[in-house]
């Protein structure tokens, strides 16, 4: 399938840093001489297509101020993990709340990144999350030094040719 000019130039925009600002989309938009409206079409379109399936943001937690920052790894009756995920989710401190299927010797299905800045503060969080979901076997893993973090890129600039 190929894609439309507009379509790559869209593409290209969204690849990298989104603004952060009440109306990014429209200021993405602005430096691509479109409309906000005509923007989110392209998107849309795109999404309808099957060619943008997931779109995500990548929290630089050291660029934010956080200076703790864990992974917690928890037990969670399957009947309850879109319960206790959704509870979990409403936390400000996490990030991040996602199922993953559970191994022999790793029993936990239900991950959060909690951020915070310190390491009290990340365990205060999960003891927190723990009380109040009810769930009480639970990991704590913190980053101990964050690797590289980058996102594909497809176009290197609008209208450019596909890269990947």
């Amino acid at each position: 399938m190929s894609l439309s000019d507009q379509e790559k130039q869209v593409i290209s925009a969204i690849q990298g840093d989104i603004p952060v600002c009440e109306n990014p989309y429209r200021e993405l938009a602005a430096g691509l001489d479109m409309s906000e409206e005509a923007f989110l079409e392209v998107l849309q379109g795109l999404n309808d297509k099957g060619l943008i399936r997931r779109f995500g943001a990548t929290l630089r937690h050291q660029k934010s101020g956080f200076t703790a920052n864990a992974m917690v790894a928890w037990q969670v009756e399957e009947d309850r993990v879109e319960e206790v995920g959704s509870t979990m989710a409403t936390y400000k401190e996490v990030s991040h709340c996602y199922r993953r299927n559970p191994a022999e010797a790793w029993p936990y299905n239900l991950y959060t990144m909690i951020h915070a800045t310190s390491k009290e503060a990340c365990l205060d969080t999960a003891r927190r999350i723990s009380e109040q979901t009810g769930v009480s076997v639970y990991r704590v893993l913190f980053s101990k030094r964050e690797l590289k973090k980058i996102s594909m890129t497809y176009f290197s600039q609008p209208g450019a040719s596909a890269g990947a």
